[in-house]
């Protein structure tokens, strides 16, 4: 953080108390870097080294600020569009989703502090390189993401198999975020309840839903085919 570099995640062992104090954890809440509390062995098996309590995983990546995007696509003369994350913590899934979302041209990837995969090498390759070029923001809160998008004129969408609406009846060329959860727990309650648009996929056959990553794609083009008849 102060040396210029971006942290993805703190590791602090469980009772250190070199670590106890307020300082520390104002500098980690101002930054917007999650830590999680571990056992020793956590630690050592992440690095051989002399980590005397805590250890940070620089990101491969530097996030952005939702703002800039936002404000930087109106003034291209483009609507929006947004990819939101709730709760997505595989790796795999996470990078599958960047990748189809450069290639759909989404403007930003939106993660949550806590609650999101790490943007370890795995995700990197999962993604072909797309982390490394798509933009991604961290925020703290997602309602409070989700509330900022709605004011600035986005539709905010969420896709999940009990919503009512069919996805090839909204209209996608319009400013809009989607949001995604994952397949355990789907969309938290309160994010839920904020959405504009709440859209399901058809389908058919005795399987009613699909790998997130997937319905992400099938999302994703949608929009894609519906700008391109702009």
């Amino acid at each position: 953080m102060l040396a210029g570099k971006t942290i993805e995640k703190v590791f602090i062992q469980k009772g250190h108390k070199l670590f106890d104090s307020k300082e520390f954890y104002d500098y980690l809440n101002y930054y917007k870097v999650p830590y999680s509390y571990v056992p020793p062995q956590k630690l050592k098996s992440i690095t051989a080294g002399n980590h005397q309590g805590v250890v940070a995983l620089l990101s491969p990546i530097d996030f952005v600020p939702l703002e800039t995007i936002i404000q930087t696509t109106f003034e291209k003369g483009k609507n929006p569009l947004v990819v939101i994350l709730d709760g997505i913590t595989d790796v795999h899934n996470f990078g599958a989703i960047a990748r189809t979302a450069l290639c759909m041209g989404v403007d930003v990837l939106v993660i949550p502090m806590r609650g999101a995969a790490c943007l370890s090498g795995a995700a990197m390759k999962t993604s072909a390189g797309a982390l490394a070029t798509l933009p991604i923001c961290r925020v703290s809160h997602l309602d409070v993401a989700i509330q900022y998008l709605q004011e600035s004129g986005l539709m905010v969408v969420a896709c999940y198999e009990a919503a009512a609406e069919p996805l090839y009846e909204v209209d996608l060329k319009l400013p809009t975020a989607f949001i995604l959860g994952s397949e355990g727990e789907g969309i938290g309650l309160k994010n839920l309840q904020l959405v504009t648009h709440h859209i399901n996929i058809p389908m058919q056959g005795p399987i009613t839903s699909l790998n997130v990553s997937v319905a992400a794609g099938v999302i994703l083009y949608e929009a894609f085919r519906q700008r391109m008849e702009l």
